[in-house]
């Protein structure tokens, strides 16, 4: 396998907007008033980044272009942004485990918990895709399997700081991604039985990566996931918490891949089908539900 050059990480680059202040007194609002008066303020959060956000608002408009297989309104950037924002409030209630507010349906939780049993421990491969804390909570709230997150601290680094102060217990299972141990942390959780998830539509400025058909155009996505999938010798299952509005996620677990019996010799090969069956879902699922893809960059890299 030859990767291509590490993609640009604009993600990474990209001035984040988000204000402490301003998250802490949403994250009072809403625990005090309510998620339907929090709600309210969303739809003035998602109007000023519309209209103040001028390049996420071009890549938005790209991104659901393809998706939506139409050009996209303003009206579209709208629910894109409002999603977004959406997911992130619904992670205040997730976090203190008042799931008796959501109407979350789980499609292909079977196929997982029979595959945990053969072995212990599964990977969870997804994107930024809807919400991923819905998955989390699942897990916790309804007697399922563990879920431990791997994932680039930096980037949410603001929200997550105001999030433990809601519920500390809330960072116990995540583990940081580019350390020197994250691997032996996550065969650990692995070996104690938990799902360990990734996000794999995203890479640091110096990760390889290898170009993917994507909504009908190559793009780059980062192997390095991957390569850990294959070292930990597990299971993968492509994994998405989509938000359809209100107070509505559906959970998807779909079989992705299987490391545990790939010899060495072939396992570059199956990094590559398994990296272009994950983008082929992927576009499914953008297709499916559109507005829940939080990638406000440049991700096809046409500059």
């Amino acid at each position: 396998m030859n990767p291509g050059k590490p993609a640009a990480a604009d993600w990474r680059r990209q001035q984040e907007r988000s204000n402490l202040a301003i998250l802490k007194l949403m994250v009072w609002i809403s625990l005090t008033f309510g998620r339907a008066i929090g709600r309210l303020v969303l739809h003035g959060i998602a109007a000023y980044f519309v209209l103040f956000s001028p390049k996420a608002r071009r890549c938005s408009r790209d991104y659901l272009h393809r998706a939506l297989g139409r050009w996209a309104e303003w009206s579209d950037g709208y629910r894109h942004v409002f999603s977004f924002a959406s997911t992130i409030h619904d992670r205040i209630y997730l976090l203190n485990d008042r799931f008796d507010l959501f109407d979350i349906e789980v499609i292909g939780e079977a196929a997982v918990s029979a595959a945990a049993r053969s072995q212990p421990g599964v990977l969870l491969i997804g994107a930024h895709l809807g919400s991923f804390e819905a998955l989390r909570a699942v897990g916790r709230g309804q007697g399922g399997l563990p879920v431990a997150m791997l994932m680039y601290e930096e980037n949410a680094r603001k929200i997550n700081a105001t999030l433990e102060a809601i519920n500390p217990a809330a960072s116990q299972d995540i583990i940081p991604l580019g350390r020197m141990d994250s691997m032996l942390q996550a065969r650990d959780k692995l070996e104690a039985g938990y799902a360990v998830g990734m996000l794999a539509d995203r890479s640091l400025g110096d990760d390889a990566t290898i170009p993917c058909d994507f909504l009908g155009q190559p793009a780059p996505f980062p192997v390095g996931p991957w390569r850990m999938a294959a070292l930990l010798r597990r299971p993968v299952f492509f994994m998405t918490g989509l938000y359809l509005g209100g107070n509505r996620y559906r959970l998807h677990f779909e079989p992705l891949a299987d490391f545990s019996q790939t010899p060495r010799a072939d396992r570059d090969a199956a990094i590559r089908a398994a990296m272009q069956r994950y983008a082929d879902r992927l576009s499914h699922f953008c297709r499916q539900a559109p507005y829940n893809w939080f990638n406000f960059f440049d991700f096809w890299l046409k500059k």
